[in-house]
């Protein structure tokens, strides 16, 4: 094998844990991919992996190597489809990461249709609402809401989430519509309890120009966001939702928005994606097609 062959046996080992589990999804042998990184680590004078008879871990060195050679392994890719004339028809397998609720509603109609219009992409959609790690992961896009932390993403703003204060009719009815802020105490609140952390997400509003933190004691947490949609549907209590969860119910009139003028800021939307010369063309039709949020 030559050095990029066994780079690539390397990230492939990697990124799946074992040399089997590698071998299954390259086609290879076992003991070929074996050989060739213990070649690559003869070659750089380093150990990348700590090894057992079942898997594999990274070490130090192997962390370093692997996050470097994700995009030069994506280029090379892109480099071999260039070459043969085949970048303007996007293939492969376009591995997208993004939050669930935002993702089926927002994303995939959009990534069903580039799925018709192209029929050598395939899609790899995880929704989840936790961050992951994009390159070790082997992430192609990811959508984030919230500032961005990774400066060494490519980023770029499609959106804004906006964030309302909801409760249904019969709720309303039997408790009273708070008018002001300080009555909040007094109802029962729905929290969201954020999968990333466990931690319980604090209700944020907005009063004359100053943000404004509550933490209200909660007799019901959800970690899911339609789970809370269907609690407060259900009458159990106030609970602050992005606006996009319950556009339809505000619609049909099944919940009702609660001190609208208290409002927060909206949290940005982005897709990010790792940096690189060359994007591959998977990437580039679908950063083309998203509309904004």
């Amino acid at each position: 094998m030559n050095s990029l062959q066994q780079i690539a046996a390397f990230a492939e080992t990697a990124k799946h844990g074992s040399f089997a589990a590698a071998a299954r999804e390259t086609g290879s042998a076992p003991s070929t991919l074996a050989k060739a990184v213990g070649r690559l680590e003869e070659r750089l004078g380093v150990k990348l992996f700590h090894r057992t008879t079942r898997q594999v871990s990274l070490t130090a060195d192997g962390e370093r190597l692997f996050h470097r050679c994700q995009r030069l392994l994506v280029e090379v890719d892109e480099l071999q489809a260039e070459a043969s004339g085949v970048r303007a028809s996007p293939s492969g397998t376009l591995r997208i990461d993004m939050p669930i609720v935002l993702g089926r509603r927002l994303v995939m109609p959009l990534l069903a249709r580039l799925a018709r219009e192209h029929p050598e992409l395939a899609l790899d959609v995880r929704l989840q609402d936790g961050y992951v790690d994009l390159v070790k992961e082997g992430i192609d896009v990811a959508i984030r809401v919230g500032e961005l932390a990774d400066s060494t993403l490519v980023s770029r703003r499609i959106g804004a989430q906006a964030m309302v204060l909801v409760a249904s009719p019969s709720y309303l009815a039997e408790r009273g519509t708070p008018r002001r802020l300080e009555q909040l105490e007094a109802h029962d609140a729905l929290v969201f309890r954020m999968p990333s952390t466990g931690k319980d997400r604090p209700w944020r509003l907005r009063r004359k120009g100053e943000d404004v933190e509550l933490r209200p004691a909660s007799r019901v947490r959800v970690n899911d966001g339609e789970g809370i949609v269907q609690a407060a549907l259900l009458g159990q209590g106030l609970a602050q939702l992005p606006e996009y969860f319950v556009r339809e119910e505000l619609a049909r009139g099944d919940l009702v928005e609660v001190l609208p003028g208290l409002r927060p800021a909206a949290i940005p939307i982005s897709v990010v994606y790792p940096g690189a010369r060359l994007v591959p063309q998977r990437v580039r039709v679908f950063l083309d097609a998203l509309p904004k949020i």
